[in-house]
């Protein structure tokens, strides 16, 4: 899949990039506690990432790759 923002009350809260819709749908129900944390009453939803996101999601995984990590364990970085 490609990069995907998740939204709480439709404002960004991070970007991920998960295997596919059942990887998705599991960070989803697992990382509530984290994604909610803010707004415990807040809807949870996800978008394709934008230019901007995207370009903070590349930039997160290119400091993961300077270190030594693989793709496949870079899943995704925080949006404030």
């Amino acid at each position: 899949m490609l990069p995907t923002t998740i939204l709480i009350d439709e404002r960004p809260r991070c970007v991920v990039r998960p295997n596919d819709t059942k990887d998705l749908n599991r960070f989803i129900r697992n990382g509530k506690t984290y994604l909610l944390a803010e707004m415990p009453d807040g809807k949870i939803t996800h978008r394709n990432a934008s230019e901007t996101e995207m370009a903070q999601w590349q930039n997160a995984l290119a400091l993961h790759r300077a270190w030594g990590g693989d793709d496949e364990n870079f899943f995704g970085v925080p949006l404030y």
